[in-house]
């Protein structure tokens, strides 16, 4: 049984959650982590760009959204960086030093891995790479920028993705490492439902586009008379005009340690996965799905195919077809309690049994031992 480790992550961030969902899962990783009895610190970049358009875009929003973060999470030691700074790359070999294993998410600038890389055999740290994104199926080259021969493995969030690592990237050893839910910050809360369907999403650049008018407002605009909200970022004019149009509301940004309150007032709950997700990567659910689950609210999805067995499709959560479908199963939802109340604690049971921040790091302290070995 492997002791107290100590653990780097480099992050693009973990401060700021604007556009930017990896930071939901991560927060919860590193905490479990220090829990088990590990030290951990986290790196990210002065000025990264979720942090610089949370600021830009939400105002005094920001200020309060960064307090609660701290508050939140006071356990977790975060060091910020400048990677141009002459002085950089001392700056990693007085950080690194005593360092059993680094974790490099994909969202970091090639120049900030590689120069971990760099250090590795020196120092004697072990490295994982760890790929939440779509980005080595949509944009491969990209992933390219990375020495990924220097890693001692690859950490994938979905079985699809782990192949394309292993097959086509040709990494020697790859896991696969789902997200899952913080069920610390996200459980079941006692509120009034104020809303008849909830969709916490960004539009990001139009990867759900064409998803979004069939699974959400075209069944908004049928269903007029029932409470539709919204919350996300980077949501076009025209996006916009046509929520309203459809008598969605729109509120805008949503801090992700507000999401579980609006879960608890939505009686049903929207996921909409990019197309990447339903198709060449299908099987792989986003943070979303845990994080509503492990929420208790009835959960109601555009179509994915569950192929690694993580839920019980039909009992954790509904799939429609298309959507007439997913309207005519929003109706039958919002009529019948029983059913809702039933859905919800069948997810939240397959949450809080396989699916917690706690399961994926005594996954990754077992892998660490699998490498050290």
């Amino acid at each position: 049984m492997t002791g107290r480790l100590e653990i780097a992550l480099f992050a693009h961030s973990l401060v700021s959650d604007w556009n930017h969902g990896n930071a939901h899962f991560l927060r919860g990783l590193m905490r479990e982590l220090i829990r088990l009895g590990h030290q951990v610190r986290c790196y990210e970049e002065l000025g990264a760009w979720s942090l610089a358009n949370l600021i830009q875009h939400e105002g005094e929003q920001a200020i309060a959204t960064i307090d609660q973060f701290r508050a939140a999470y006071p356990e977790l030691e975060i060091r910020f960086y400048q990677s141009a700074h002459p002085g950089f790359r001392k700056f990693l070999q007085q950080e690194l030093k005593d360092c059993d294993l680094v974790l490099l998410h994909e969202w970091n600038d090639p120049v900030v891995v590689n120069s971990v890389l760099e250090l590795k055999s020196r120092l004697g740290f072990a490295t994982l790479f760890y790929d939440s994104h779509h980005r080595a199926y949509s944009r491969a080259g990209e992933i390219l920028k990375f020495h990924l021969h220097l890693v001692d493995g690859v950490l994938a969030f979905g079985e699809m993705l782990r192949r394309l690592y292993s097959n086509g990237f040709g990494v020697r050893r790859t896991w696969t490492f789902h997200e899952a839910a913080d069920v610390s910050r996200f459980h079941p809360l006692d509120h009034p439902k104020e809303n008849d369907l909830v969709w916490i999403g960004n539009w990001g650049d139009d990867e759900r586009a064409r998803e979004l008018q069939e699974f959400l407002i075209e069944p908004a605009a049928a269903l007029r008379g029932q409470r539709v909200i919204v919350h996300g970022v980077r949501y076009p004019a025209l996006a916009i005009a046509m929520l309203l149009e459809a008598g969605v509301e729109y509120r805008g940004y949503l801090p992700n340690l507000q999401a579980a309150d609006v879960y608890a007032a939505s009686k049903v709950a929207l996921h909409v996965p990019r197309q990447q997700y339903a198709n060449g990567l299908s099987g792989i659910p986003t943070i979303r799905v845990f994080e509503a689950l492990a929420c208790g609210v009835p959960l109601l999805c555009s179509p994915w195919k569950d192929d690694e067995n993580l839920f019980s499709p039909g009992q954790d959560y509904l799939v429609a077809s298309d959507g007439e479908d997913l309207r005519a199963k929003l109706e039958n939802l919002l009529a019948d309690q029983a059913a809702r109340r039933q859905l919800a604690e069948h997810g939240l049971k397959t949450i809080r049994q396989r699916h917690t921040c706690a399961h994926r790091a005594e996954q990754l302290i077992s892998i660490y031992e699998e490498i050290a070995a």
